[in-house]
């Protein structure tokens, strides 16, 4: 069996975190956690997992291995550990595909299609002034678009703001028309008593999904949330464990499910998600993923996954080849987009090859990120 005998973590700006794991066959795998704000936490977890559950063990036990970076200590789950565990997992899945000569999607099953429908981001943050932006990628052929919306928005705000979100919406739907799904990210930033009001103004532009439309903490108010719209809606990003999806689809109110491979647990978790979306009849739309091995790593799930809808890029797909937004560390060109539609990664494990030169000069600088402070007009904090 190939044993586990070291590892080495990578810091690059902006916010990426890689993990390096390799074993006494001289094979390298490697894994993405990602901590947003908080990598450096994030970076002394994995530290502590590795030396006291990883190092000097079966590389190709990866369940066994699951099981107790989550259950070893006493408290379980969280962004932090949960990131941890998910960027080992990856690695774990990396090593055991390339010991196999097998890419990824095999070990899960096989693909349950030939390739990957795409969403793509296109930004909103402040006000959404994402027009333009729509109208490119849309002709450059992607057929789902995700935008932010809401920004600021008080507990109780007035119908103006209501009016604004959905005219700001209703400006996006004119630009790519009714051929293209428009998925709405309102970031937990609504309020649960605004919700409702946000969601009905929403209705008539038919949206693919409402994501986060209240925030994650809240999540028991989605069954009545939903039972007060039409529109589906989705959340995850902010949801770490296979378990917490459990509770989430057996309460009900969740049309679209969106685990991220970087913090629900890796490869593991989220094919266990999807595992059960699947049996309840849910759709599954992986969240973002912030860089090239993370993106890998949630393709092979997605198209291993019955339930899958589309996965969110981290690509620029107007410059026709699907760079890396953050500035690709990979060698040759391993993701292809055309038509809508990512391809999957076929070499060995994630099928991704690390230019390990390249990270470890970037690694020098400084990856210090925080997320922006918002505040109301009042001077208290708004949610972000």
């Amino acid at each position: 069996m190939p044993t586990i005998t070291g590892y080495e973590l990578f810091a690059v700006p902006p916010r990426l975190l890689y993990l390096r794991v390799e074993t006494d066959e001289g094979l390298v795998g490697w894994g993405e956690p990602t901590g947003g704000g908080h990598s450096s936490i994030v970076r002394t977890a994995i530290e502590a997992l590795m030396e006291n559950f990883v190092v000097g063990e079966d590389a190709l036990a990866i369940e066994d291995l699951w099981q107790q970076l989550y259950y070893g200590g006493f408290f379980h789950g969280g962004p932090i550990l949960m990131s941890a565990i998910s960027g080992i997992d990856q690695a774990l899945y990396d090593l055991k595909g390339k010991h196999y000569d097998l890419p990824v999607y095999e070990l899960l099953g096989g693909k349950a299609r030939d390739r990957l429908r795409v969403s793509q981001f296109i930004g909103g943050d402040q006000a959404l002034d994402a027009t333009d932006i729509a109208a490119d990628v849309v002709e450059a052929g992607v057929t789902a678009v995700k935008a932010n919306a809401a920004s600021r928005i008080r507990s109780i705000d007035t119908p103006a703001k209501v009016a604004a979100i959905a005219d700001d919406l209703a400006a996006l739907r004119a630009t790519v028309g009714d051929d293209v799904d428009l998925a709405v990210d309102l970031h937990g930033r609504v309020s649960r008593s605004m919700a409702p009001r946000v969601c009905e103004a929403l209705e008539p532009l038919d949206p693919a999904f409402v994501e986060e439309p209240i925030h994650p903490e809240y999540n028991d108010y989605l069954p009545e949330l939903r039972r007060q719209t039409s529109v589906p809606l989705a959340t995850g990003e902010r949801v770490y464990t296979p378990n917490a999806f459990r509770r989430m689809l057996e309460r009900g109110g969740v049309d679209v499910v969106q685990p991220s491979v970087s913090r629900a647990g890796g490869i593991t978790g989220l094919d266990k998600i999807g595992q059960l979306a699947a049996a309840h009849d849910t759709s599954l739309a992986p969240h973002s993923p912030t860089g090239p091995v993370a993106y890998a790593a949630s393709l092979h799930v997605g198209v291993a996954a019955p339930q899958t809808l589309f996965q969110q890029q981290p690509l620029d797909a107007l410059d026709g080849h699907g760079r890396n937004i953050f500035d690709d560390l990979t060698l040759g060109d391993p993701f292809t987009f055309d038509d809508g539609f990512a391809g999957i990664p076929d070499g060995p494990g994630l099928g991704v090859e690390v230019d390990e030169g390249e990270l470890r000069e970037r690694s020098q600088t400084d990856a210090g990120f925080r997320f922006p402070v918002w505040r109301h007009e009042d001077g208290s904090v708004a949610r972000w």
